[in-house]
């Protein structure tokens, strides 16, 4: 595992402050979108629209009612403890207290339980192959506001969060020695990096020797007991060993539709404690703290880590604006955050899970309507679950140049080519105000990630892995599984059956931003041109860099050669760690 420099040892967590209660924050400037209707349906209004778009757009005193009547229906009073001594929950990417089967096992195994992060430095240095910030300001950001709910909705229920820095391989047994846990419970990962880190957390809990005060006579050691949890299906009940799994999406879907039923969210407990005496719980460091600089979102999608947040993101889009029953017509826009659901940061750090999600879907289905919008939200979940599932098979290969199927391309590592795409500076409208976007909020629709990856590779003929690392670097919504996955689909070295997947930018701009409504919004310099020329500026805008592989943009209307639809990933990615696989 090969983790590089620039180590937080010495940065001192003690002292420092919970972030602060989410409080909107809003802006107005006059603006005409699509997807500005009730529903969200491609029309466009002169509207007044907001300069920065909390999602969700609940205050604080909502969030708490959404998340105690949510945790009302999931209660069960019932539950009872028949476990002895304390066990450890090591919260990695799973961080919520609504179906979190670690927790639960670690609380019914034991009588008290002691839950743990480790904000652990190495997430904070830089990517493998090009030295990017792993992990960006704006997720960092939104991390550690994850960490805050986390925290506070355990406390509501009678826990607290031990927040501890360093290496969870050095930290996890040293707490269970101190404590004298006979059980680490954790969330199991897919890629080499994590399973590396468990892997070291395994063999030094076999230097642990416990007490021989303990009720088991036969448990010399603390156990690392890891779970699986990240996915709609359980690795248990789909009809493939890792080995033997379909290299095409579709033939996974199908068998897995057809075979597999998706378990129940797990039920909680009334109370989570008592737990265990702990001097100090420690602090939950700033964005400063952690060697990055704060960077505040000022236009765009503001999103608000954490499971309450999350929680409230589900409520507000399906119940309150009952935007599910037409997200199959609107999930490919591009402007503001109604046209798809949002979901995918707080699924990437764990603070939903897919099995809740498909829950809700399932009652809307039963008290609303059920049509392709409402599976089609299960589709892309069950697109997570494919990369997830993809990563078990292919490892490594993932993460390599030639990807899977381990295919030798020539790649360019033009810098100055991809600083223009990484900085939205590339002269196509589209491309740009997406890259915009990206380093702004930290987020990008799919259609967007779509569009620009094409860009990168098809007419620039950049490294496929420059993209995804400045990816992993920025997204709110990164995990290694999705976002790679993605990148070798859109580079031709995945198990894609259509290998020169290109993305014409005229046809894109003509079919997705007809009046050019997304680029004026993110470069306000084409906002007084015509709309029809808002993606076309000619001279009005800066040179382009490249030109098209297909077609001049300048004759758009007779351009269509080379586009090809995909079948609708969505962003649900999953997960926050970097990796040099």
């Amino acid at each position: 595992m090969a983790y590089l420099r620039n180590s937080l040892s010495s940065i001192s967590l003690k002292n420092l402050s919970l972030p602060s209660k989410p409080t909107p924050k809003f802006g107005y400037s006059s603006f005409t979108t699509m997807g500005s209707s009730s529903k969200g349906r491609n029309t466009s209004l002169n509207i007044q629209q907001k300069v920065i778009y909390q999602v969700p757009e609940v205050d604080y005193n909502g969030m708490e009612r959404i998340v105690d009547e949510t945790f009302g229906r999931y209660l069960f009073k019932a539950l009872k403890r028949n476990g002895k001594g304390i066990s450890i929950v090591w919260f990695r990417n799973d961080l919520r207290v609504l179906d979190n089967e670690v927790l639960f096992k670690a609380w019914v195994s034991s009588e008290k339980v002691l839950p743990v992060y480790c904000v652990d430095p190495r997430l904070f240095q830089t990517t493998y192959y090009f030295g990017f910030q792993k992990t960006g300001a704006l997720r960092a950001q939104f991390l550690m506001e994850c960490l805050a709910d986390l925290r506070t909705n355990l406390m509501n229920r009678g826990l607290n969060l031990l927040i501890q820095h360093g290496r969870p391989e050095e930290i996890i047994p040293s707490l269970a020695e101190s404590f004298g846990a006979h059980t680490v419970y954790a969330q199991k990962e897919t890629c080499s990096e994590e399973i590396n880190v468990e892997r070291l957390v395994r063999k030094n809990l076999q230097q642990v020797v416990l007490s021989s005060q303990s009720e088991d006579k036969f448990l010399n050691h603390p156990k690392l007991q890891l779970i699986w949890s990240a996915t709609l299906y359980h690795m248990d009940d789909i009809p493939f060993n890792p080995g033997t799994l379909p290299d095409v999406y579709t033939q996974f879907r199908k068998s897995v539709e057809a075979k597999c039923i998706v378990r129940g969210c797990v039920r909680i407990p009334t109370s989570l404690g008592p737990p265990p005496s702990v001097g100090d719980w420690g602090s939950i460091p700033s964005v400063d703290q952690l060697g990055l600089q704060l960077q505040k979102v000022s236009r765009g999608m503001k999103f608000v880590g954490g499971e309450s947040a999350a929680l409230s993101r589900v409520h507000e889009y399906f119940w309150k604006q009952d935007l599910l029953s037409v997200y199959k017509e609107t999930r490919n826009g591009m402007l503001g955050p109604d046209y798809s659901t949002k979901f995918s940061p707080w699924l990437a750090s764990g603070s939903i899970s897919p099995r809740y999600i498909y829950e809700e879907v399932k009652r809307y289905e039963c008290e609303r309507l059920a049509n392709q919008s409402t599976y089609w939200v299960l589709f892309e979940l069950i697109w997570r679950d494919y990369f997830r599932f993809i990563s078990l098979k292919y490892g490594n290969s993932l993460f390599h140049l030639g990807g899977p199927r381990k295919l030798e391309y020539k790649w360019s590592q033009d810098q100055k080519l991809f600083e223009s795409w990484k900085d939205g500076c590339t002269g196509y409208p589209l491309v740009d105000a997406n890259m915009k976007e990206l380093s702004t909020t930290g987020f990008m629709s799919n259609r967007g990630r779509q569009i620009v990856c094409s860009f990168l590779v098809r007419d620039m003929g950049i490294d496929w892995r420059m993209g995804a690392e400045w990816f992993e670097c920025c997204l709110l919504d990164y995990d290694p599984c999705s976002n790679y996955g993605n990148w070798t689909y859109g580079a031709g070295v995945g198990n894609d059956p259509r290998e020169d997947r290109y993305f014409s930018i005229p046809k894109q701009a003509e079919t997705y931003d007809p009046e050019g409504e997304y680029v004026a919004y993110w470069l306000p310099q084409l906002k007084e041109l015509p709309k029809d020329k808002r993606n076309f500026p000619g001279r009005a805008y800066i040179d382009q860099v490249v030109p098209l592989k297909h077609g001049n943009i300048n004759r758009h209307r007779n351009q269509d050669k080379g586009f090809a639809r995909t079948g609708g990933r969505s962003n649900f990615g999953g997960k926050q760690t970097s990796v040099q696989r």
